[in-house]
């Protein structure tokens, strides 16, 4: 049997403000995707969604119709599956409702991602196996947000989101069918009022030209460049957007497909604002986006011999917007992470969850920002309500239960902290957060005296072996207060042996 037919078939799922789709891919032995099928269905999951605020129920019905096919089809090639949905369900105040009719009628986990996390997921998309210095700018337009990004490689340096898509800036003009040259300046003046207030203007050393990776960008660059190429220059895109405009909606529907006619000069007027605003020449049209950055990001999950510090970036940026103690949150994480990997036999955790410990580790004093005697519940907040690309709104959930648990009560099962967990992220939750107090205790003097920790486990206890710098008086007595905890939850009893 080939090594290909032995990888699991992965599955991505982008529910879209346009259209939802699909695509099963299975990776082959030297890491590129091979694509087993694809399915687009145009339902508009956002039509309306700008002008009212909600999702109406019969696009629901048609999203869940639609879904339910996805998911059988998923569960036919048992596929590994990312589902995610982007602004038109960001925007909806019925988003919860529908992600829960998705779940109880679908079976599908439908993860509604952050502006920031679908930019992320497009720069995979586009740029997987880029050189590791190649320098890029992405632009993707949607129909309810623009996302922009600046890269290294595959590696996003930047990444914006704007609420600025072809649908969304239709319905706000009305401009699915005529434009005359009045509603054509306003437009302009809309898109760049926009940009100044959320872009920075001519990024430097970007290349000249920037990459355009949804249909919407397709489908203006061909037009623009005449059929000639996936290319177009700022001029072509000026002279496109006043030729789209000037046409009238008859001909519009006849020159593309009727859904994206009506969508098509909002996007071109969009594409022209954010290549004159960048300072770029020209953009060229790629075709690849969303879809393919989440069957990318699923490869890399499962490969766990890949190291990707990307979480851990934005993770201390985070910090640093917070003014954290960087160098003791960076020893809380040395030592924590030490514990989960000479403990793997101990916690029986996957090493899927050790990105949880790290960010929690990071982050877990940041609430002190906000108040130092309950700032362990500031941080639970701050990092619920944070903007962390790389990770799903339960994952980051579970992060902040962690970190929530660094200090003062224990994750007992039973505390009102642990509310609403399933029994396997509850025993997820006090393994990692157990494991993170020890690590925060041992550096409670805020002073980085351990200069290096190994722990041991017999039959009865783990042993923790600390070489420090100068004695560990305080950091002793404020970790055996950590004992207790530690032996509820691993059911082994803690002791330490140190030597300088």
């Amino acid at each position: 049997m080939s090594t290909s037919t032995t990888q699991p078939v992965l599955a991505a799922i982008d529910v879209g403000t346009n259209a939802v789709r699909l695509e099963l891919a299975r990776p082959d032995p030297d890491g590129a995707l091979e694509t087993l099928h694809q399915e687009r269905d145009p339902i508009r999951p956002g039509e309306g969604v700008f002008a009212t605020g909600a999702m109406p129920r019969e696009t629901a019905d048609r999203l869940l119709s639609t879904l339910r096919r996805y998911a059988a089809l998923c569960r036919r090639h048992k596929a590994r599956v990312r589902a995610v949905a982007t602004s038109a369900l960001r925007e909806a105040r019925n988003s919860a409702e529908i992600v829960r009719r998705v779940q109880d009628e679908a079976g599908l986990d439908l993860e509604v991602v952050s502006g920031k996390e679908e930019a992320r997921l497009i720069c995979l998309g586009v740029l997987h196996r880029k050189p590791p210095g190649a320098r890029s700018l992405l632009v993707d337009i949607g129909g309810g947000s623009t996302e922009v990004a600046t890269a290294t490689g595959e590696k996003p340096d930047n990444l914006w989101s704007l609420a600025l898509g072809a649908v969304r800036l239709t319905e706000v003009f009305n401009a699915s069918k005529s434009v005359p040259p009045k509603q054509l300046r306003l437009m302009r003046s809309f898109v760049a009022e926009v940009l100044r207030k959320t872009l920075p203007a001519k990024l430097s050393r970007m290349p000249r030209s920037a990459l355009g990776s949804s249909g919407t960008i397709n489908t203006v660059v061909s037009f623009a460049s005449g059929d000639s190429g996936g290319s177009a220059s700022v001029r072509q895109l000026t002279h496109a957007v006043e030729l789209l405009a000037s046409m009238p909606p008859e001909r519009r529907r006849k020159r593309f497909d009727p859904r994206r006619a009506d969508i098509i000069v909002s996007g071109a007027i969009i594409l022209e604002g954010v290549a004159k605003h960048l300072g770029v020449e020209s953009v060229t049209a790629v075709n690849r986006g969303l879809r393919d950055g989440l069957l990318v990001d699923l490869l890399y999950r499962q490969d766990e011999s890949r190291e990707d510090t990307s979480l851990a970036d934005a993770a201390l940026a985070i910090g640093r917007r917070f003014f954290f103690d960087e160098k003791h949150s960076l020893h809380v994480t040395r030592l924590a992470l030490e514990l989960f990997d000479q403990l793997a036999a101990l916690h029986h955790l996957p090493l899927s969850t050790r990105p949880y410990l790290e960010v929690a580790s990071l982050l877990h004093d940041i609430g002190t920002a906000v108040n130092y005697e309950r700032h362990h519940k500031h941080t639970y907040y701050l990092i619920h309500h944070a903007d962390l690309p790389g990770l799903a709104d339960r994952e980051r959930e579970l992060v902040a239960r962690v970190a929530r648990y660094h200090r003062r009560s224990p994750p007992d099962v039973k505390h009102s902290g642990m509310v609403g967990l399933l029994p396997s992220e509850a025993r997820t939750v006090r393994k990692l957060a157990t494991l993170l107090r020890v690590a925060n205790a041992l550096d409670c003097s805020h002073q980085q005296l351990i200069k290096s920790l190994k722990a041991t486990q017999g039959r009865d206890g783990v042993a923790l072996h600390l070489q420090a710098r100068h004695p560990l008086d305080l950091e002793l007595w404020t970790v055996e207060r950590e004992m207790g905890p530690f032996r509820s939850v691993f059911g082994k009893r803690l002791s330490f042996h140190t030597s300088r």
